[in-house]
């Protein structure tokens, strides 16, 4: 389900408000201390803004709103980008001379180089993520004082926004639920890495998105010689997996076990189980997830999705009754009724 001001997720953003407040001067100086220093010009309507924010490892996530018209001229973002997802209400962005609408349920990214600038209707609320530059080169596997060549402003597209609200809920479901022991904390940095992939590789100019991908040429002379796997290889990525199954584990891990390309370890997956590298994955985790539920009456389902690498919930339950024909919540009740 797309994000709303309703969304449950959204929650816990909701719980910490930054400030509150009819008074332009104020609002001015709020939302230049925590995104960017701007000029804003008040119209249509009367001011009642809000600020709201949460942490994580990298990124900064916030919910905002003035209430009347605005339009906003920042600097150009000095070491960071944002994404806009409009909750309620529209936003027409200028950036380096790209115009976009950014309807409800629409996202942007703005990397802007020259110049930005946003026209918010009245009654706007936007969901707005500050993402670091220092993550992105991180992820990428450059150097920290690398240039990155980021596309000024895009509007994602339509078929990408399924994708986009995942992860966005993601993040905001693991804020809700911190705070609970170190394992979050990994996590945390996995959700917040596969945001900053997703960036990159949707971002990035197509010549520039393939460079992180040098595993798959450096793997081709292996391909040659394994071109659909072995045995021993399969039973080495599934002890790989049984040993993490409560650890962050990405594509390049799995292939980086197997010592095989993207495309050979997908021959592999599907040669010997029928299914996705990243679905076997997900399969071992629900598995183990189904264990926990049936042999630990105390547990909870949320700690039980979240200590698998399930951060929506809601998709959690999806995966769970397409596997095992039943609720995540009905597993718990026939093992209550066993005991």
């Amino acid at each position: 389900m797309p994000l709303s001001p309703k969304s449950q997720a959204l929650s816990a953003l909701y719980r910490n408000c930054l400030f509150r407040s009819d008074d332009p001067v104020d609002t001015h100086e709020q939302v230049t201390e925590e995104l960017s220093d701007h000029v804003i010009r008040w119209k249509n309507g009367a001011p009642d803004s809000a600020l709201f924010k949460a942490e994580l490892n990298h990124l900064s996530l916030y919910a905002l709103q003035y209430g009347a018209q605005v339009e906003v001229t920042p600097r150009p973002f000095d070491g960071f980008t944002l994404v806009h997802t409009s909750l309620k209400g529209e936003v027409e962005i200028e950036c380096d001379g790209t115009v976009m609408s950014v309807t409800e349920g629409r996202t942007a990214v703005l990397s802007p180089k020259r110049s930005v600038q946003l026209r918010w209707l009245p009654g706007t609320q936007q969901f707005i993520v500050k993402v670091p530059d220092a993550l992105m080169l991180e992820v990428s596997g450059r150097s920290p004082d690398a240039a990155l060549e980021l596309t000024p402003g895009r509007l994602l597209p339509q078929a990408l926004a399924s994708q986009w609200d995942l992860i966005a809920q993601s993040l905001l479901n693991i804020v809700t639920q911190s705070g609970d022991g170190d394992i979050r904390g990994e996590w945390r940095d996995h959700f917040e890495r596969n945001l900053a992939l997703f960036l990159l590789v949707h971002q990035l100019p197509p010549a520039a998105a393939e460079a992180p991908l040098s595993l798959e040429s450096a793997s081709n002379a292996a391909d040659a010689r394994l071109q659909h796997g072995s045995a021993k290889q399969m039973e080495a990525l599934l002890e790989y997996i049984d040993s993490r199954l409560c650890a962050p584990i990405s594509l390049e891990d799995l292939a980086r076990v197997a010592g095989v390309s993207f495309r050979t370890l997908n021959v592999m997956c599907r040669r010997h189980h029928g299914v996705t590298p990243m679905e076997l994955l997900r399969n071992m985790r629900l598995e183990a997830a189904r264990t926990r539920l049936l042999t630990e009456p105390s547990c909870s389902i949320t700690d039980t999705a979240l200590a698998f690498g399930f951060g929506h919930l809601g998709r959690f339950s999806a995966y769970y009754f397409a596997r095992f024909n039943e609720l995540p919540r009905d597993t718990q009740k026939r093992r209550q009724r066993c005991a």
